[in-house]
């Protein structure tokens, strides 16, 4: 469960957002908009997890009972509806070419001025991603008006969890300041429209990539802190201005390994004093020390306030290390705030309170009394929830002291007494998703596999799945799901555990048996699993995550033995024939070559060769019910189509782009599946549908539901014409229907 969310690196590298100092509209352009008038009226929705992902910040309105925010690592930024109780998502109209910007990096309000918000966009800072971008908005999110940027943003990286890198002025509403991670310190003048650098900055970035790592305003004085300092040797990591022009390092600042990097910052305007929180890395990982410190910013006097150091030994002898993550003030209560420890993995993190500015603490954990009825995969089997892992973003309702929620690595909780606690997530989805399966009959009508917490049962789409996530083993992050065609109760399923990295369902999902043993590469390489169309045999590939390959493997006792498949392609997937139980197939990426089995998976032939080569995200799909109907999508290099079981292959004239396809239920009249794809017919890359296999398509996305990458999967319901699931690198199952 500590896997960092990341985003196919292979697939997305050379998708650059554009690089530019000026303002552009957030939605689509005449020519998108055309395309979306030619298809269908789609209804789009969330398949209800609850969160799943990492919450990396929560920001409450200073000035408005009941307005927050939330931003997350790869999935975008939510406004809270106070009167619903559920999140309302802000950036699902980013697109495919602008995947970089659902990380979001930053966000700020303004004291002064209740509807403006500003989100500081960019998911990584590596030289294969694009720069990062600006929103900012006068009604709440509602509509967007943006800036790119010429340097990169990283929403993903080390150090998301810090504080918030943007910041209204406190003496000027026009004026902004950003810190970024490899580019100093920016400002702007015309509230966002146009960025320049700070030359009077006086801290140089390094190679660790943290830079400024946030912005708290104290009064009129702005606080910066600085993750590429060095603690032990007292090199600055916090620096000020009073004026808005001069900066210069804060004295007396605490040094050590303890407070290396400054993480968060808050300010109590009643006492005047600002509290710090600190860790030896930027985390959410990686850290093993910390401390809180308090500065009384009208003395300039600095004091320890750590309510427990790490460092100590636990009940069972493990080694207790944490640092501190979030930082929050009680703004109708002076000298009151809460801390949270952050990566501490031996005894669990908690948030500690203290109502007499620092000088004692009590943790929260100890009193808190958990209801995850809602979001069932939080419940994985111990006596009750974890309190969380990962706890950086951390807020207190300026309204209501006892209201305080926190984010973790999978959800967000809240409370309104200090000791009942319950996901706050409602309407924020987050799960970075892999694999679908729509089963053709049954209870449910989606089976996920998902990045970071395996694989779910979906028995409604509006509730979290009631069975949570799939036990017996529990996976972090799953690497297959397939579904016997002709045996619907037959599923297996793969990924990284560590109780086992396979298992497999007789009764189409609802429970798990482990594989009685699994090839020794298993538990480094999981790759991606099919059973053939009667559930007899299994065929698993395995490849690790830097990219290695292995050789398959094959099993005809439910994974109770395995044995070598050589003429397998390494690192290939595994594709079932649908109608005939002898037939595999596998799409060799490195050399364009189709392999075929006839004889259920024990040996593989070379058939059509001369395809589009070099890319392991190129997807093979058989048509359902057909026997030797094959689809490949070759990203920019098209679609092409095969009904001789991959001896020759035939490029699609109707679209020049497939990234990913899937079937559903054939209109009525037609005698042919709907086929589902990601890909471009036109000028854009959107989710089309076809009713003719693939003579004509209609886009049945629009410009206000894009969810940036969006090549993983898509299925269609093959019990509902024309519902569709898609997955998203971040935003989610999300699921449509004509209307």
């Amino acid at each position: 469960m500590r896997t960092p969310r990341l985003s196919r690196r292979a697939v997305l590298a050379g998708s650059a957002a554009t690089a530019a100092l000026t303002a552009v509209p957030a939605v689509g352009s005449q020519a998108h908009a055309a395309e979306t008038a030619a298809g269908p009226s789609y209804r789009w929705r969330n398949a209800v997890i609850g969160g799943t992902g990492f919450v990396t910040g929560v920001l409450f309105h200073p000035s408005v009972r009941g307005l927050a925010y939330a931003r997350t690592d790869i999935g975008g930024a939510y406004r809270w509806d106070d009167r619903g109780a559920r999140w309302t998502p802000l950036i699902d109209h980013l697109g495919w070419d602008d995947w970089n910007l659902l990380g979001v990096e930053a966000m700020a309000v303004d004291p002064t001025h209740p509807d403006r918000l500003y989100l500081a966009l960019g998911t990584y800072a590596q030289s294969w991603a694009g720069n990062g971008a600006v929103l900012r908005s006068e009604d709440r999110g509602a509509t967007w008006t943006r800036t790119d940027l010429t340097v990169q943003l990283g929403g993903n990286e080390d150090g998301r969890g810090a504080g918030e890198r943007l910041l209204v002025d406190p003496r000027d509403s026009d004026t902004l300041w950003l810190g970024t991670r490899h580019d100093g310190l920016l400002k702007s003048t015309d509230r966002g429209a146009t960025w320049a650098a700070v030359t009077t900055f006086p801290a140089k970035a390094n190679s660790s990539g943290q830079g400024v790592v946030f912005l708290v305003a104290a009064g009129r004085t702005v606080y910066a802190g600085w993750g590429d300092g060095d603690g032990t040797s007292g090199t600055a990591n916090l620096y000020r201005t009073a004026d808005g022009t001069t900066w210069g390092a804060v004295p007396g600042r605490p040094s050590g390994t303890s407070a290396k990097v400054p993480l968060r910052a808050a300010y109590d305007t009643h006492t005047r004093e600002l509290y710090v929180t600190y860790g030896d890395a930027p985390g959410p990982g990686g850290q093993s020390d910390g401390s809180v410190h308090k500065l009384r910013t009208a003395t300039g006097t600095w004091t320890e306030v750590t309510p427990v150091k790490p460092g100590g030994t636990t009940s069972d002898g493990s080694a207790d290390t944490f640092a501190y993550g979030g930082v929050a003030v009680d703004a109708r209560r002076p000298g009151t705030l809460v801390v949270s420890t952050n990566n501490r993995w031996a005894d669990g993190d908690t948030v500690f309170r203290s109502t007499d500015g620092g000088r004692t603490w009590t943790s929260l954990k100890n009193t808190a009394v958990f209801d995850v009825s809602e979001t069932p995969f939080l419940d994985w089997g111990d006596d009750k929830p974890k309190f969380g892992w990962w706890i950086q973003a951390l807020a207190v309702d300026p309204y209501d002291s006892q209201h305080v929620v926190y984010g973790t690595g999978a959800t967000l909780y809240g409370t309104r007494d200090l000791e009942r606690w319950a996901p706050r997530i409602r309407g924020l989805e987050e799960s970075a998703v892999r694999q679908l399966i729509s089963p053709p009959v049954g209870e449910a009508h989606l089976i996920s596999g998902l990045g970071d917490i395996g694989v779910m049962y979906h028995e409604r789409l509006t509730a979290s799945p009631s069975r949570g996530m799939a036990t017996n083993p529990v996976f972090g992050s799953a690497t297959g799901l397939a579904q016997a065609a002709a045996r619907p109760a037959c599923v297996v399923r793969t990924g990284w555990g560590d109780h086992g990295n396979g298992a497999y369902s007789h009764d189409g999902g609802r429970t798990w048996a482990p594989f009685a043993a699994q090839p020794d590469i298993a538990k480094d390489a999981p790759g991606p699993i099919a059973t053939n169309a009667d559930g007899g045999t299994l065929l698993w590939s395995f490849v690790h995550w830097d990219g290695t390959t292995y050789a398959a493997h094959r099993s005809t006792d439910n994974g109770a033995s395995w044995s070598e498949v050589s003429s397998f392609p390494k690192g290939a997937t595994p594709v079932a024939d649908p109608a005939d139980p002898t037939r595999f197939y596998a799409y060799d990426f490195d050399t364009g070559t189709l392999y075929a089995s006839t004889d259920s998976g024990r040996s593989f032939t070379a058939r059509a060769g001369g395809l589009p080569s070099g890319d392991s995200q190129f997807k093979l799909v058989a048509a359902p019910g057909r026997s030797g109907d094959l689809w490949l999508s070759v990203k920019w290099n098209g679609l092409y189509r095969s009904t001789d079981g991959g001896d020759t292959f035939a490029r699609i004239d109707s679209c020049w782009a497939s990234y990913t396809l899937g079937f559903g239920k054939a209109a009525d009249g037609a005698d042919y599946p709907a086929i589902y794809q990601v890909g471009s017919t036109e000028t854009i890359t959107a989710v089309y549908r076809s009713d003719d296999a693939a003579r004509t398509w209609v886009r049945i996305n629009d410009n206000a539901h894009q969810w940036g990458w969006i090549g993983e999967a898509v299925v269609g319901d093959p019990r509902i014409h024309g519902r569709v699931y898609l997955a998203t690198n971040g935003r989610g199952i999300q699921y449509g229907e004509p209307v």
